[in-house]
């Protein structure tokens, strides 16, 4: 039998049988959705209900589950609907069907003020997580560089240089044109207004102070944070992904020992260093400006420069290198560890790890800032 669907109602004493019969197929849709929507009506009307799918020809899932629907529908209301009849062939089906759960109720929508409260909260979370991390990894460093220099031989003294030269030797040449054409361009603007007060020569006194003493580091320190905080980042992440640093571990390593302190000790040396030859760099390129633009001679610039700044402004800007590198450091380090095993993971974390190290470093500057200060330096 391959006509449409039927489903006829039998009486059986104070029960009722309702035969199913015929195709029940998606073919058959719009008619099978009036059949069960019109069974449903008996919901409540006999405490004990038979579904009989004997007779049923064809049976696809749209089918199976509309019978379902229709067993839950008049069990929901009160009865005890029972399905019976099922060949061999659909068993399987229908218990297939049987399993799906019912979709819960939808989740209310939240308030804008809650909604607000939750990011805030959030928020606040991220930050605390946050300084957990990084002072749980000044820690393991800090325990790190203690134990190395109780045993030297434990140093891993190879890695380190590899990675100043990654950090420092390869960094050269974009930090120094970089400082370079700040230089000019700070140079070109301080000559450009103090022109109109006659005062064309104190562009050196501002060009001094400003590269020796804030500009020059703040620069490297955030060029240090995209290329090389990055750089850890995304290789220590790579390692998290690749199980690498759990192997390191299984191994009897401390990864800390053996692939944190090479990079942080490699930053901390580099960092300085890059500082320098920015700030030579910027004064170099602001001289030319000066020459060029402004009409002060390299003898007076230089004659300028030795009365304007101290040896106070280098040691200012030199002292806030190491401690920037070891911020960018830390930073990098905690979150290449915490990369998850994705790469939407991994470029998340490369990404906050470079904003994270930049507003560091910033604040960083404003506490020195003040320090400095309150000591009358």
């Amino acid at each position: 039998m391959s006509g449409g669907p039927n489903l006829e109602q039998i009486a059986r004493g104070d029960g009722l049988a309702l035969c199913a019969s015929g195709s029940w197929t998606a073919r058959f849709a719009p008619d099978l959705e009036q059949i069960v929507s019109d069974a449903e009506k008996l919901t409540g009307s006999r405490p004990n209900i038979f579904i009989d799918v004997s007779e049923v020809s064809k049976l696809d899932t749209f089918g199976a589950w509309l019978i379902e629907r229709l067993r839950r529908s008049l069990t929901n209301g009160g009865a005890e609907a029972e399905i019976a009849g099922l060949s061999a062939n659909y068993s399987s089906l229908v218990d297939e069907v049987r399993r799906v759960q019912p979709a819960g109720a939808p989740e209310p929508t939240p308030s804008a003020l809650t909604a607000m409260l939750d990011r805030i909260g959030r928020a606040v979370y991220g930050v605390g997580a946050t300084v957990i991390a990084l002072v749980g990894m000044i820690g393991a460093v800090l325990a790190a560089l203690t134990r190395v220099t109780l045993h030297p031989s434990r140093f891993r003294f190879t890695s380190m240089i590899h990675h100043l030269e990654q950090v420092c030797w390869n960094a050269v040449p974009i930090v120094v044109l970089i400082t370079f054409l700040i230089g000019c361009i700070v140079a070109q603007q301080g000559i450009f207004h103090f022109r109109q007060f006659g005062a064309d020569v104190f562009v050196v006194d501002m060009l001094g102070v400003l590269v020796l003493r804030e500009l020059g580091v703040l620069l490297v320190a955030i060029m240090v944070a995209g290329r090389s905080g990055s750089a850890y980042t995304a290789e220590l992440g790579s390692m998290k992904m690749r199980e690498e640093i759990d192997a390191l571990r299984t191994m009897g390593f401390d990864p800390i020992e053996v692939l944190i302190l090479p990079r942080m000790i490699a930053l901390v040396i580099g960092l300085p260093i890059l500082t320098f030859l920015g700030g030579i760099a910027a004064l170099y390129g602001g001289g030319l400006v000066a020459w060029a633009y402004g009409g002060v001679d390299p003898e007076a610039f230089l004659a300028r420069l030795r009365d304007a700044i101290s040896i106070n402004h280098f040691t200012v800007g030199m002292l806030k290198a190491p401690v920037m590198a070891a911020v960018i450091g830390i930073v990098a380090c905690v979150e290449g560890l915490t990369v998850q095993g994705s790469a939407e993971s991994l470029g998340q974390h490369t990404t906050s790890s470079v904003v994270k190290g930049i507003f560091f470093v910033i604040v960083m500057d404003g506490v020195f800032a003040i320090f400095f200060a309150a000591i009358g330096i």
